[in-house]
């Protein structure tokens, strides 16, 4: 049981992660000069990316037990 909960919590991690690694990505390449289509596809990746990053932060902490907060 613990170490399934330690899987799930690195697995959570590793996503929320990933999603803030993207996120940046995003944010990194809209803060060059594009044209205006790929400035609007690039903000909408970075508002999935958002998303996806606080979904995973919330993800993760509900598998964090309460004592452990």
């Amino acid at each position: 049981m613990v170490e399934l909960l330690n899987l799930e919590m690195a697995v959570a991690r590793q996503r929320a992660k990933r999603a803030e690694l993207s996120l940046q990505q995003a944010e990194a390449v809209l803060n060059e000069n594009h044209g205006l289509a790929v400035s609007v596809a690039l903000c909408c990746r970075t508002r999935a990316g958002q998303a996806r990053a606080k979904a995973a932060r919330r993800r993760l902490l509900k598998i964090i037990p309460p004592s452990a907060q």
